[in-house]
């Protein structure tokens, strides 16, 4: 399958052969399709599917197919929210890179900086809007946007403007929109909440999903290596200083932790920076910008703030903290490995985490490989000798170690409610 047999016209099909876009993911094969026909989408995909493309396509070329000639400001007809600044700038990068040819104008709009500058783009006019929540009210409350004539809008990242807290703003907002709409709803997870608010925002939409049999990417290599909590930040600078890893996105459950894990990794002269939802828009984009040009090796990020982190060429990723939400797991460990690279996934797992282990092997229906010999263990696992493993991957020559999925220790108890920190 190819775009052209999608239905994508020629101002698009050349934008995209320009960035040697040839053949369509499955998240974009499917919803093209449907969004060209004018349905609602409910669209469930992992990180680096071509989500931003399975709903920016569709769009410029409907918005393409109906410009007019009218004079005078032009009037918002798309409007993107998304949770966090930096995926609300690559999305945008990405409607600026897919309607180069068709004269569709879009910008962006976020918390965190002066609003001058976005007042000043939106009083010429725009086409497409994407938007954080709480910039998109502020300046809808002060009378620079307005809603009246938006034909497509786009929820996305729903779980996580859920585990935010945006909830609230999302009603204020589509309570602002025409009942006459198209409307795009995604997620990487579908609790019952996110369920829930979708059948607010849809009417009756077609569904799209690419997670069942594709939880994990093919070519990551994952493995989990048990340690005590104060032994988590001695492993990962052991791991930094013996391995070959070049670019290393670590993953905290905290804002505060990700500080703490800098701060340590720079007592032992590891460069390292942070980025989560408490760090200046400067300060974050310098970051990732370091990160993405190789200056830093090391990026310590939150869940939320990583939605957006599109790099190149990412060796490791470090879960520091496993999660307890099961599918970010998979959103976590899908940011390497992209576009059939290798990559290597590393869990660390505390006593209080085993819980989640087992959740994430129960979900990915694998279990995965234990390093059982390191300077700080705290856990071996029981296993026959005859059964035991060749450590897998990350040391040459150690004793074997087991397949045991995680000891006992009660379940931690689940706040799914709560915000957690930070394509």
């Amino acid at each position: 399958m190819t775009f052209l047999q999608l239905g994508v016209i020629d101002p698009i099909l050349k934008a995209l052969d320009s960035e040697g876009y040839t053949h369509p993911t499955p998240i974009q094969e499917q919803s093209i399709p449907i969004l060209l026909r004018g349905k609602d989408l409910l669209g469930c995909a992992q990180t680096g599917t071509g989500k931003t493309a399975a709903f920016a396509l569709p769009i410029l070329q409907l918005l393409y197919q109906k410009q007019t000639q009218a004079k005078g400001k032009r009037k918002i007809k798309a409007l993107i929210v998304t949770p966090t600044r930096e995926l609300a700038i690559q999305i945008g990068e990405s409607f600026s890179v897919y309607g180069k040819h068709t004269g569709i104008r879009n910008t962006v709009i976020f918390g965190g900086v002066k609003q001058g500058a976005q007042t000043k783009i939106l009083n010429r006019g725009v086409d497409v809007l994407v938007a954080t929540p709480g910039r998109l009210l502020d300046l809808m409350q002060q009378g620079f946007i307005s809603l009246a004539d938006v034909k497509y809008s786009v929820l996305d990242e729903a779980d996580r403007m859920l585990d935010m807290g945006f909830i609230h703003d999302i009603k204020k907002i589509i309570a602002k929109l025409p009942a006459q709409r198209q409307s795009l709803f995604f997620s990487a997870t579908m609790p019952p909440d996110i369920v829930a608010l979708s059948r607010k925002i849809l009417g009756n939409p077609e569904k799209v999903s690419v997670t069942p049999d594709q939880t994990t990417a093919e070519k990551v290599e994952q493995v989990v290596y048990f340690v005590s909590k104060p032994g988590k930040t001695k492993l990962l600078i052991h791991l930094l200083n013996t391995q070959a890893m070049n670019s290393v996105l670590v993953f905290s459950r905290t804002k505060h932790g990700a500080n703490k894990i800098v701060k340590l990794l720079g007592r032992a002269k590891i460069a390292a920076e942070a980025i989560h939802s408490n760090k200046s828009q400067g300060a974050r984009q310098r970051a990732l910008g370091n990160f993405k040009s190789g200056e830093t090796k090391v990026l310590v990020a939150t869940d939320i703030a990583a939605r957006g982190i599109d790099v190149d060429d990412l060796s490791h990723v470090v879960n520091y903290d496993l999660p307890n939400i099961s599918e970010t797991y998979v959103h976590r460990i899908g940011r390497t490995g992209r576009a059939g690279a290798s990559g290597i996934a590393i869990s660390f797992c505390d006593d209080e985490e085993k819980a989640y282990l087992r959740d994430i092997e129960k979900l990915i229906k694998q279990k995965i490989k234990i390093i059982a010999e390191h300077p700080f263990v705290n856990y071996k696992p029981e296993v026959p000798a005859k059964d035991a493993a060749v450590p897998y991957g990350l040391r040459k020559k150690a004793p074997g170690s087991g397949r045991s999925g995680g000891g006992g220790g009660g379940r931690p108890r689940r706040h799914r409610s709560a915000p957690r920190a930070g394509r």
